[in-house]
């Protein structure tokens, strides 16, 4: 595996990790209807996260790596 597949999954168990509890519908707030497609609002992120196609994943990535993610989650909630 390359290099860039190892810390994709190594922040991958991370975000899980922190996030894991998140409900689908709280993410679908923040990254839109199409995010998690398939799966319930209801369902937490870490049923879903080996499963998330790359463009979902992508959303997440790029929040967590920035420092977003938390910031979005909890403006979601309220």
């Amino acid at each position: 595996m390359s290099k860039a597949g190892l810390d994709n999954r190594k922040q991958d168990g991370e975000i899980g990790h922190k996030h894991g509890a998140t409900p689908i519908g709280t993410l679908r707030k923040i990254y839109g209807q199409s995010f998690a497609a398939g799966y319930p609002p209801t369902d937490k992120l870490s049923e879903a996260l080996p499963y998330l196609n790359e463009t979902s994943l992508s959303q997440l990535r790029r929040d967590y790596k920035t420092g977003h993610l938390d910031h979005k989650i909890t403006n979601a909630l309220h």
